[in-house]
This record gives C-alpha cells, structure tokens and sequence, in this order.
C-alpha cells in the first residue's frame, strides 16, 4: 500500500472511531413515591420551603457561621476528601492520554571492534556506532475501548466530587451538633444551678423550722439528699460540656488549646423558632451528594462494561518511525543513512476469548451491584429524612407537653411553700412539689437540646451545606 492509500485508510478508522461498543448509560428515573411530598412533613413544624443551602444561617449566630467556615476550610476529613479528588483527575489524565499518539526517542552509541577474518584488508577493525530514533505510535479507537475508558475516569471525578460534598454535608452538621451541644449543656448547667439554688432556700426554711421545733430531722435530711443529688449533676453536664468544646475544636482543624473562648460564650440553647424548609422527596434527590455519588459509580461501571467489550474486536494502532545509523553524530544527520517506516499494526485475540467475556460478565455483575447501590442509597435517604422529621415533630410535641408540665410544677410548689409557711402541710409534701419541680424543669432543659438535636439531625439528613462551598 503506497502512503496515500495508507493515509485514506487510517482517515477512514478515525471516522469509525466514534463507534463505542457497550452499553450508554441513563440515569435511574425516581419512581413518584420516591419524589412526593414527606409522610412526616404534615407537621405545622415544617414548611415545604426550599432548603438554604447554608441552613446554619438560619440560627443568626455569627460564631456558628465563623466556625463553620473554618471547619470547611480546615477539617481533617474534608481535606482527604479534596485529596482523593486529586488523585481521581490524575487518573482521569492518564485515561486520556490514550487518546494522543505516544511518541519514544531513543539514542545510542557503541564503539565495538570486529573479528579479522571478518574485515577486508586495509579496513579498521575499530570503529564507532551511533544510532537514534524516534518512534510513534497512535491507537485508533475503532470500538470506543479508549472513549470508554475516559468516560469511566470521568465517572469516578465525579463520584469524587460528590462524595467531597457529602464529607461536607457531615462537617457542617457536625460543627453545628457540637456547638448547639455546648451551648444546650451550658443552658441546662444554669437551669441545674437554678435549681440548687431553689432547693438551698428551701433547706434552708426547713431547717430554721426544724430549730423552732416544727419539723423532725428526717425532713430536713431528705430534701438535703434532694439537693445534693441535684448539685451532683452539674460537675458530668460541665465534662458533658467540655466534651462538645473539644469535637468542635477537632472538626475545625484545631487542638483544643486553640479553640477561641467566643466559641463556649453561647449557654443558650440553639434553636430555629420559626418552621423549617424541607421541600420534597424530588429536592432531596436531587440535593443530596451521596446519590449523586452512587449515579455516577453506576455511570462508571456502566462505561466499563464497553471497555471489556471492546477486547472482542480488533486493536488497530498506526505506528511510523524514523531514525539513522552512522559512523559518527555528523553522519546521522545526512541523508544517506536515514531510514524511515509508517504502517498499521493490528491485534485480535480470536476464537479464544473466553477471559474477554468473563470480563465482560464481571462488569456487567459490577453493574448491576452498582444499581442495587443507588437503590439502597436513595431508600435509606427517603428513611432517614422520614425518620428526621418524625422525630423532630415528636421532640416538639414533647417539649410542649413539658412545657405545660413545668408550668404546672412551679404553680404546685410555690402553694406547697405558701402552705408550709403557714404551717398547713408537713415537710414530706414540701420535698414532693420540690422533687417534682426539679425533674420536670431538668426533664424540660433536656429536652430543649434535643430539639435543637433534632433540627440539625434534619439538616443532615436533607442533605443540605455542600453546595455553598
């Protein structure tokens, strides 16, 4: 074949090129169950609103926003995160370097003596030897092994990417749930001491009857085991409290020596007051970054199955080279000396691929295991929002239970004391409204952080943080 019929022929392969073998991927379509309204979400406590993609900010707390952007820009996690990201786009570019001719210079000198019986009289027998080259060589994709190849690299970037923002998703969270925990441990720390302080008052009119002979020593040694029962609670919610200040401190890159004091200033709970925005079951698919990361794994695996494929067929690479051989550098420059070679190369493992279609049939079950993986990530994020709103729903429902239980508590106790102090009760009913008092106003502070628990556990499952990065 002369070099224009060569050239035709390879113009003609590079036109077939664009032909992949293996099967195009397409998205998974979310079933109308899977993209409705919440179940749970009927609640007054929600509304379906957009999310914030920086729903932190819904606390207008400037040490929450400042922590947490320290925490994005810091946190140990999210930075092996963005390295895995590195580390896939190298991938990425060395997939793609398949699509470029690969090119090799190679250079080398000898200097070799040759046997007398091998060289003509009068000739040296010494002499040197140089030789250089360059040798190229491109594949021609004809079946899409190359294109397929790529496609998948480019799958796994993505993935990548997803899963970076899912690392982000969990440190905001994360950030806030430590804060929100130091300053709910803070507020019920107060209501504790609040309540110490109640029972030291009440101490102490117990015993000043006790000293004008109206009340035994039994009473007063009861409410004063009431009270030191109370004022043992502070020094575990304190450690309780401490515990918060140093995850927060981790997840912000820090040591805990270095965590600003403004950080543990908060001892009032965290709370949004206002109904939370929770959209749809579509929103939530489409938002949340470890179902965008499992789509693109299935992508990936999918564009794998026509890489196998493609080993059924022919690989055809056009290969040229040049070079010379002479008895010195000047030499292999001159025309004489130069040598030159350009032509196909083809090859087909046939009839014998029987490892090709087992590969093939791995890929194909990598697919399907793909699939299964996305179902169970999209379920299990429709589970745990569910689950989110629920409890959240529940939390509020209870605290406002407390909530008419403490009020109810106060009232009873403070006509316990009124009675007391007139002599109309005895001590044993006293320590009952105290006792009383003191569980439902701890059992309220409680539960308050667990409202704010609840709202961030939400925030989390909505998926929500990433994309304001």
């Amino acid at each position: 074949m002369n070099l224009p019929n060569l050239a035709f022929a390879s113009i003609t392969a590079l036109a077939l090129s664009a032909c992949a073998v293996g099967p195009d991927f397409a998205a998974p379509t979310p079933r109308p169950a899977e993209s409705g309204p919440f179940l749970s979400a009927a609640s007054p406590a929600f509304t379906p609103a957009p999310l914030p993609a920086d729903w932190w900010r819904m606390y207008d707390d400037p040490v929450l926003d400042g922590l947490v952007a320290d925490a994005l820009a810091a946190n140990t996690d999210l930075r092996q995160a963005v390295a895995r990201i590195a580390r896939a786009r190298a991938g990425l570019r060395g997939v793609g370097a398949d699509r470029l001719p690969s090119t090799q210079v190679g250079a080398s000198g000898t200097y070799n003596r040759i046997p007398e019986i091998q060289t003509l009289p009068g000739l040296d027998r010494e002499q040197w030897s140089v030789d250089a080259g360059l040798d190229v060589a491109y594949e021609v994709d004809l079946f899409g092994r190359v294109s397929r190849g790529v496609e998948a690299a480019r799958a796994d970037v993505a993935a990548a990417d997803a899963d970076a923002d899912a690392v982000r998703v969990i440190v905001v969270a994360e950030t806030t749930r430590a804060y929100a925990d130091a300053a709910g441990t803070a507020a019920r720390i107060a209501v504790a001491r609040d309540i110490v302080e109640l029972l030291d008052q009440s101490l102490g009119l117990t015993q000043r009857r006790y000293d004008e002979g109206f009340e035994t020593g039994l009473a007063v040694a009861r409410i004063a085991t009431l009270r030191e029962q109370r004022a043992a609670e502070i020094p575990a919610l304190e450690a309780i409290r401490a515990g918060a200040l140093f995850r927060l401190a981790t997840l912000t890159g820090r040591a805990p020596a270095e965590l600003p004091p403004i950080a543990g200033t908060r001892s009032m709970v965290l709370e949004i007051t206002q109904a939370l925005p929770v959209g749809d079951g579509a929103q939530l698919l489409a938002r949340r970054p470890d179902i965008r990361a499992a789509e693109r794994r299935l992508a990936a695996d999918t564009a794998r199955i026509g890489v196998a494929t493609a080993d059924l067929y022919p690989r055809i690479s056009l290969g040229a080279q040049i070079g010379s051989t002479g008895p010195d550098i000047a030499d292999i420059f001159t025309g004489g000396p130069l040598r030159w070679l350009l032509g196909p190369l083809l090859s087909w493992t046939f009839p014998n691929n029987e490892a090709v279609r087992a590969r093939i049939d791995a890929a194909e079950a990598g697919t399907q295991e793909r699939l299964a993986a996305f179902d169970g990530t999209v379920l299990t994020a429709l589970r745990e929002t569910e689950t989110a709103l629920a409890n959240y729903a529940g939390a509020i429902d209870r605290r406002r239970a407390l909530q008419q239980a403490t009020v109810q508590a106060e009232r009873a106790a403070a006509i316990v004391r009124a009675q007391q102090r007139e002599g109309r009760i005895n001590s044993l009913e006293r320590l009952d409204a105290e006792r009383t008092l003191a569980e439902t106003r701890a059992s309220l502070a409680a539960q308050d952080v667990l409202v704010s628990t609840g709202q961030i556990d939400l925030f989390r499952a909505l998926g929500g943080g990433w994309s304001a990065t």
